[in-house]
């Protein structure tokens, strides 16, 4: 009997669709740092909920502008599938970090972003918060900003490389903002968030129609502050309301919250910074929140960062890296 090539054709579409392999399912990962800044770290979760360091829980890349630390690293992806990394360059810095990459493996050269350096009395650019608004097809920078004095800031330049941060009187912290397509070239500086209390680490995400905006309340104790509030938006180009909620995230203080959207709720992993653990809360509209930090796990150490989504792909291949790494590492650990 005489087979036609149709049916050979057939057989051999068939063969192929038995051959190939399903798409990962995508996964999660968070950017950190430890200590007083020592470098980009990352860990990943199959769930968004339990996360394991990856590189042996060592930076991927140390700092090597400004004052030469890394902290609170932020990285988003953008529709071309380039990370972008921002983060804070030092205590006293008036520009922050800026780095990218295709996979999370090689990184291009660092540079300053210098967000406030027009400005001079400006104290610090910290914590800063990168966001891609497909609504616009624009990249968001957000950070906080405090100001000084001339006298002051004379007393921040004497300061050596790495060095902590000196008391000096300032003006409570209010968020800036600028937009970029491309990261070469930037809008001005501007205001974006000033409430009645000192505000820092803003974070965004998107649910639905609406934009959530997660910030930490700043003041002190005694002024109910050192806990997150959340306030939200139609456009995020109209900013948000100053009429933020009510504490959200509990008794202990905290900072450097970082939403993620698991399934129906959205989730705000935070730094329970005195503690020294993190902690997690949820919520299905922004108005009811529930505290989960029992149900999650993070890396010992691990200190204000980005939860983000990736596809399973980029996992593996930052698995297979780290598998080679650790296999190279071994012999001569010996």
């Amino acid at each position: 009997m005489k087979t036609s090539l149709t049916t050979w054709a057939a057989a051999a579409v068939l063969m192929l669709a038995g051959c190939s392999q399903p798409e990962p399912a995508d996964a999660y990962l968070f950017s950190y740092f430890n200590g007083n800044g020592d470098g980009l770290h990352l860990a990943y979760s199959h769930d968004g909920l339990h996360w394991q360091a990856m590189n042996g829980d060592r930076p991927l890349i140390a700092p090597l502008i400004g004052n030469q630390l890394m902290r609170d690293p932020s990285i988003c992806q953008g529709p071309d599938g380039k990370f972008h990394l921002v983060w804070t360059s030092g205590w006293t810095d008036q520009g922050i970090g800026y780095a990218s990459s295709d996979d999370l493996i090689t990184w291009s050269e660092q540079r300053e972003i210098p967000v406030m350096k027009h400005i001079p009395t400006t104290l610090h650019a910290w914590a800063p918060e990168v966001y891609y608004n497909a609504d616009e097809e624009l990249f968001y920078i957000i950070w906080a900003s405090s100001f000084t004095t001339p006298e002051a800031m004379e007393i921040v330049a004497a300061q050596p490389k790495g060095a902590g941060m000196p008391r000096l009187e300032s003006s409570p912290n209010i968020l800036y903002y600028i937009t970029t397509r491309d990261f070469e070239t930037f809008s001005e500086a501007k205001e974006y968030f000033h409430p009645d209390f000192g505000v820092i680490d803003g974070a965004v995400i998107k649910k639905g129609d609406r934009y959530w905006f997660i910030v930490k309340n700043e003041d002190g104790p005694e002024l109910g502050g050192k806990n997150l509030r959340v306030t939200f938006s139609e456009r995020m180009a109209d900013g948000f309301p100053t009429a933020v909620s009510e504490n959200i995230s509990g008794e202990q203080w905290a900072e450097g919250p970082t939403p993620l959207q698991l399934g129906d709720y959205v989730y705000v992993f935070f730094d329970k910074y005195r503690d020294k653990r993190y902690g997690a809360i949820r919520s299905l509209d922004g108005a009811n929140w529930e505290d989960v930090s029992e149900t999650v796990s993070f890396p010992q150490g691990i200190r204000h960062g980005t939860a983000f989504r990736v596809s399973g792909s980029v996992l593996e291949k930052l698995l297979a890296h780290d598998a080679a790494a650790s296999a190279e590492a071994a012999p001569q650990a010996r």
